[in-house]
């Protein structure tokens, strides 16, 4: 049965790279945030939904321009050239090729600044139906230093936020690194 694109259940996920050194690849807090969203809400109706993926890029972070070049499909990252070695494009083409892999329509793009404040920015710009975010499950004393993006989106996001926690057997010793 085809849905109409209006009809669709548009979810958006802000999603980030692991900070552990030497693995350039979805923080542990994306990953689960991504399955659960599959699991629970996708389920086995993917026609019904579209996954929009925004990476957010702290500015100096690694000398990587603003993009708003959209990214739909695995091929769409073959046709990068210099660009393709940077990380949030490696981090935005695991989630978009696991959305081809199970048949869920998907749009994935970076912005850079400050992850609360930009996340918010686009929900408004964007308006989706449902944001859905990982939380690294820091402890009070990182949250000072540290600030958490789901806390900010909850309070801030003009609209309805799901945060996903890690499992525990899935956090690092230290939950900064995700």
């Amino acid at each position: 049965m085809e849905i109409e694109e209006g009809s669709v259940t548009r979810i958006l996920m802000g999603v980030s790279e692991s900070t552990i050194k030497g693995y350039p690849h979805a923080s542990i807090s994306s990953r689960g945030a991504f399955d659960w969203t599959i699991q629970k809400i996708v389920r086995y109706n993917t026609s019904a939904f579209k996954l929009l993926f925004l990476h957010v890029q702290v500015p100096d972070e690694d000398g990587f321009d603003d993009m708003d070049s959209i990214y739909a499909s695995p091929e769409d990252f073959k046709s990068l050239t210099d660009r393709d070695r940077a990380k949030g494009l490696h981090l935005l083409a695991y989630f978009v090729t696991r959305c081809h892999e199970i048949g869920v329509s998907c749009e994935a793009w970076i912005k850079r600044g400050d992850p609360k404040e930009v996340i918010c920015h686009e929900v408004k710009r964007v308006q989706p139906d449902l944001l859905v975010v990982g939380s690294r499950g820091l402890g009070p004393f990182q949250r000072v230093f540290v600030g958490t993006v789901s806390e900010f989106c909850v309070k801030h996001a003009e609209c309805p936020v799901i945060t996903i926690k890690r499992s525990a057997d899935e956090a690092p010793q230290d939950p900064v690194d995700d």
